[in-house]
């Protein structure tokens, strides 16, 4: 077995300023030899430079170097650091003008130096050199910014960004930040940095000048049409590749050289819908669990990205999730207080599994009565179908396993009647033999809910587990599942991670806590009821997605419970490819609530282009109407009537964009830069000509949200549902 390498951290210590500095420079004194002279060397450097994880007193410091003529072998390089954009004024490094380096083959050539001793609040200026004879061949500078201290009392102005797909797609949000906002002190990346998969049909669009292919195909996962299939990352080697191919962007290249980032994953680094080690794109049918994938996966991202304390340094001998650690928190002064948290390595498995029979009863008649305190009306009967008429009916579900695409081994224990009734329904359509199997009698049985009842209707699916499930049945699970396992099935952050987050929180000191919170907090309902043409099964409350917080809805309410004594926190989001704004809070209790603003996808195809997409794949949705409904998404989602989600104020579902913060001691301002979903195909040259704006702001002290409305700051009111 090849022994697997990892990345080496360079620490480095900075000392005094060298004026009149420059490549080969010296301080003064005895005489030294000729400096080299400096020419243009990006060739060298084709995922240019980066910069993260500011604080007051260092900065993580980036590149990968290779020569394209030798691209098998080590490189040595040199690094400067100094106050001037022109690097006349150098910053010792380890106490000489240059710091000396190798770009190990081994490690994909890249770099990763962690500068202490810097001083706070300072903008610096960096670049890597490649001595080549008598010249030093140069990356294209980086600009990057020091946090100011502690108690500095200045505003904060950054940006929150996530899902920036390769595929197809361009990256005009990051132009337009480049052009207007050049004065950010740094950026928040929220994750899905880089898609795993090549072309997946559900999302991601094929485009010759813009596209995705592994060069290591064996050790890639195929999926998709076994002919033509697309491809998903498994080895080192492909999760590498996505991070060059990605970093290959002009527009993501800029705009690591003139900001620090700090960022974390969410589930595309590593596969989409993940949990833990676990992938999903089988729904079920094999157990997709890949502790040397997901180990590649988190390999790769702390070699690429420039990230620092706890997840400087990756370890391949510490078994997942231990390998690496990448929730951490920032301060900027006195005001903010940056704290990010891992959504996906220490989260327990989907609520409903994907490959639980419909039929399958999940809660009992007593289950509900000590849940609920009452039968809801939605239950139905079930029966124990290895004992119900002596287990005829065994026979006859087994026979039409094959037909109904379900495993027969799992024919066994309490069914629901009505599940059965259909399925023997269709087996009587189709059977040669003309004794027609009778429907079970409902009549006088027990009555509960399976998993049917929460709009699981195929055997193996994410429609029905992870998204757009019947909402109070489902809670009714959650609530038993929690109970029953003592929190363990709802956990998202993990015991150690939740505790640091809640102490992190609650003993800041600092104006704003912000939230780096890799997808919603926020619950995302619709009320599809009043919508008489749609089949009874589909007459229902949907929650859109049971893949975020609102999918362990116990553990949701006692993130915000706990947080309610806090003041001044802001939950700052990702995933959804679309903007939402909104306070979400506590199931019964408003006023553990959480301001929260999601930003859409720099590029990735939109919520609303998801959902119709997903509605058009599959039979029993497109037949039921849902393209149509996936297109009007955003009324039923702010639908006045109905009032699905008291707590959302704003839904914009079919854009691409970013968001910038400002804020200071007095209040935090967040705007929506959205830019129209069909302007993605395409570089933009002028951005901000098409680009929308939308403000909002919190102040502190409270948890009300404001929105610019008709010229003018409106509160939005949870009682209402409206600004006021």
């Amino acid at each position: 077995m090849q022994r697997r390498t990892f990345l080496k951290i360079t620490l480095a210590a900075a000392g005094a300023t060298l004026l009149g500095g420059g490549a080969g420079c010296d301080d003064g004194g005895a005489a030294q030899p000729q400096p080299k002279a400096v020419e243009p060397g990006e060739a060298l450097f084709p995922q240019s430079v980066a910069s993260g994880d500011p604080r007051p007193d260092s900065v993580i410091l980036w590149t990968r170097a290779v020569d394209p003529a030798a691209p098998a072998d080590d490189l040595p390089v040199l690094l400067e650091v100094a106050t001037d954009p022109d690097f006349t004024a150098l910053v010792e490094l380890d106490g000489a003008p240059q710091l000396a380096l190798t770009a190990e083959a081994a490690a994909d050539h890249c770099l990763k130096v962690r500068v202490a001793g810097l001083t706070a609040g300072t903008t610096y200026y960096y670049r890597f050199l490649v001595p080549s004879g008598d010249v030093l061949m140069a990356s294209r500078a980086g600009r990057t910014r020091t946090a100011p201290a502690a108690d500095a009392d200045v505003p904060a102005r950054f940006a929150f960004v996530s899902c920036q797909d390769f595929n197809g797609k361009y990256y005009n949000p990051y132009r337009l930040l480049l052009q207007q906002d050049a004065d950010l002190d740094f950026v928040l990346h929220l994750g899905d940095y880089v898609y795993e998969t090549t072309s997946d049909p559900l999302f991601q669009d094929a485009h010759p000048g813009r596209a995705v292919a592994f060069t290591d195909v064996d050790g890639a996962i195929a999926l998709g049409d076994p002919a033509a299939p697309y491809h998903a990352a498994r080895s080192l080697d492909n999760y590498r590749e996505l991070y060059k191919i990605y970093r290959s962007d002009p527009d993501l290249q800029a705009v690591h050289e003139r900001w620090p980032m700090i960022a974390v994953w969410d589930d595309h680094e590593f596969s989409n819908d993940a949990w833990q080690q676990h992938g999903t794109y089988a729904n079920g049918r094999t157990d997709e669990a890949d502790v040397a994938r997901r180990k590649a996966a988190n390999q790769a991202w702390s070699e690429h990205m420039p990230v620092g304390e706890p997840a400087l340094t990756y370890d391949p001998a510490a078994p997942f999730p231990g390998d690496l650690r990448i929730y951490r928190d920032f301060g900027w002064g006195a005001h903010a207080h940056v704290v990010m948290t891992d959504a996906r390595s220490y989260r327990a498995d989907h609520l409903i599994p994907e490959d639980a029979l419909p039929g399958a009863v999940a809660l009992t008649q007593d289950d509900l009565v000590a849940l609920a305190g009452e039968v809801p009306g939605y239950a139905s009967a079930y029966v124990d179908i290895d004992t119900h008429a002596e287990g005829s009916y065994l026979d006859v579900l087994k026979n039409a396993a094959e037909a109904e695409g379900y495993d027969p081994a799992r024919i066994t224990g309490l069914l629901s009647v009505s599940w059965v009734n259909g399925v023997v329904e269709r087996f009587n359509q189709t059977n040669p033999d003309p004794v027609v199997i009778p429907s079970i009698d409902p009549d006088g049985l027990p009555l509960g809910v399976a998993f049917h009842h929460m709009g699981k209707n195929t055997p193996y699916a994410s429609i029905g587990t992870r998204d757009l499930v019947v909402r109070e049945p489902f809670e009714l699970w959650a609530a038993k599942r929690w109970a029953d396992s003592d929190g363990a099935s709802q956990h998202i952050l993990g015991d150690a991670q939740q505790a640091w987050f809640l102490e992190t929180m609650q003993t800041s000191t600092r104006t704003w806590k912000l939230w780096g919170n890799p997808y919603c907090l926020m619950p995302l309902g619709v009320d599809l009821r009043p919508i008489s043409s749609l089949p009874p099964a589909f007459a229902q409350k949907f929650l859109l997605s049971a893949e975020d917080w609102a999918g362990m809805p116990d553990r949701a309410d006692q993130v915000m419970t706990a947080l309610a004594p806090v003041d001044n926190v802001v939950a700052l989001t990702g995933d959804r490819h679309a903007f939402f704004a909104g306070t979400p809070h506590a199931r019964g209790d408003k006023g553990a609530r959480v301001p929260e603003f999601v930003t859409s996808g720099i590029s990735s195809t939109t919520y609303r282009s998801i959902l119709i997409r997903a509605a058009s794949a599959d039979p029993i949705l497109k037949a039921a109407g849902a393209v149509a409904l996936a297109a009007g998404v955003k009324s039923f989602l702010e639908a006045k009537d109905t009032k699905p989600n008291p707590h959302l104020a704003f839904a914009e579902v079919a854009s691409h964009g970013c968001a910038v913060v400002d804020l200071s001691a007095a209040e935090l301002v967040v705007t929506f830069h959205a830019l129209p979903e069909g302007e993605a195909s395409a570089r933009l040259d002028d951005p901000v000509a098409v680009a929308t704006a939308t403000r909002f702001k919190v102040l502190a002290g409270s948890r009300d949200l404001y929105g610019e409305v008709d010229g003018g700051w409106k509160r939005w009111d949870l009682e209402t549902v409206g600004w006021v």
